[in-house]
């Protein structure tokens, strides 16, 4: 309390503690994970769940619930970006209201890729200011990014998670058993955060990527050294995240791909998953930084014959000077004012700069124009 007896000033630190943890066969009648998080481990769990891994897992996850004694109410979420809406989020409300739970020690538990967990983040901020929740991540994409911070949030007014929550999880189980299912587009979608980890931040990941990455894309990440990969991609993105969780700090490398991309995942015609659409603007962004002499030829041929090697396949008819500089000046409001994008400085570093220019721009669209002819099966479908 300060000496002025009309001003009172309120100081409360909350504590961020959660856990990210492997954990193979979650569904697993002798893995006691899931149900033991929370204070009363046998009562009731809300349970949202992907409707593509409800195909898969609708049986283990009943059986699971079953078997522990534990009342499950699980409701099937439908899959994709263009079901990330306020009423999809008031929906999933009205059914947990309709169950309901213990505040504080019966978690609702997220079952699916970054769309599900980001709105099941959003339901427990919010429903009755703040319940507890749990994540089990099912898509590449959802294990190496989208489910391990504590971002959550929904789309509004035709702008991608305009309305959100900083919503930290109880625990997030990662079991890489869900990725043997998944399709290969989406193996290579969250390949593509992965990148993204790699050409910011390190330079040793870009090099299992390059030694590695196609046998793992081939395994799905079954085999110990894709194991590995992905191991050290989680360890890498909270290592970036922990230090800024409520993003004080503006200037992050995990926007590395973050800023052209977002513009062209607003266009729902382009039909781009989160990770291409971040492809793209790794490579736009890469040829900035080449043009800047922050990165070397040979370094940015690495990078295109990467993407090369992989096959991924990008539509990227959206992308013009226009669009890009566009978007560019709506993620500058974003970041408070600042253009902060984040350019690779080598492979494994990172420069902010704040100057980019519309020529730059318009120059590196060309230059990309122009090494897609020489790979143009790689960027089509």
């Amino acid at each position: 309390m300060t000496d002025n007896a009309s001003v009172w000033r309120v100081r409360y630190q909350r504590p961020i503690e959660y856990e990210v943890a492997n954990c193979e066969n979650i569904f697993s009648l002798e893995n006691e994970a899931l149900r033991s998080i929370g204070k009363r481990r046998d009562t009731r769990r809300f349970i949202i769940v992907d409707e593509n891994v409800n195909q898969h897992f609708s049986k283990q996850i009943a059986d699971y619930f079953e078997h522990h004694g534990i009342n499950a109410r699980v409701l099937v979420f439908p899959s994709g970006e263009k079901n990330k809406t306020v009423d999809n989020y008031l929906w999933v409300l009205r059914e947990l209201d309709k169950f309901p739970i213990n505040r504080r020690d019966e978690p609702i538990i997220a079952i699916g890729g970054g769309v599900l967990t980001d709105i099941a983040g959003f339901v427990a901020g919010s429903y009755r200011r703040g319940i507890p929740h749990v994540k089990v991540p099912t898509t590449l994409m959802g294990y190496v990014d989208a489910s391990i911070g504590i971002k959550a949030g929904i789309n509004f007014n035709n702008n991608k998670n305009r309305l959100g929550a900083f919503e930290p999880p109880k625990k997030v189980f990662l079991d890489r058993n869900f990725l043997k299912t998944l399709p290969p587009r989406h193996i290579l979608n969250g390949m593509c955060e992965m990148i993204k980890l790699a050409v910011i931040k390190d330079y040793e990941l870009f090099e299992l990527l390059e030694s590695h990455g196609t046998s793992s894309i081939e395994s799905r990440f079954q085999d110990e050294t894709s194991a590995s990969i992905l191991d050290r991609s989680v360890g890498g993105m909270l290592e970036e995240l922990q230090p800024n969780l409520f993003e004080d700090e503006l200037a992050r490398k995990v926007d590395f791909g973050h800023t052209f991309s977002y513009g062209l995942e607003t266009h729902p015609e382009t039909d781009l998953l989160h990770g291409e659409a971040v492809l793209i603007d790794i490579l736009i962004s890469s040829l900035l930084a080449f043009a800047r002499d922050l990165v070397a030829e040979q370094e940015l041929n690495r990078l295109f014959d990467l993407v090369s090697k992989f096959g991924i396949a990008l539509n990227d008819t959206l992308v013009t000077p226009q669009l890009l500089w566009e978007t560019l000046e709506e993620r500058t409001y974003h970041r408070n004012g600042l253009q902060r994008v984040p350019l690779p400085k080598g492979l494994g570093g990172c420069a902010f700069v704040n100057d980019v220019k519309f020529e730059e721009v318009e120059s590196a669209c060309k230059i990309y124009e122009e090494r897609k002819k020489s790979n143009e099966p790689i960027y089509q479908y």
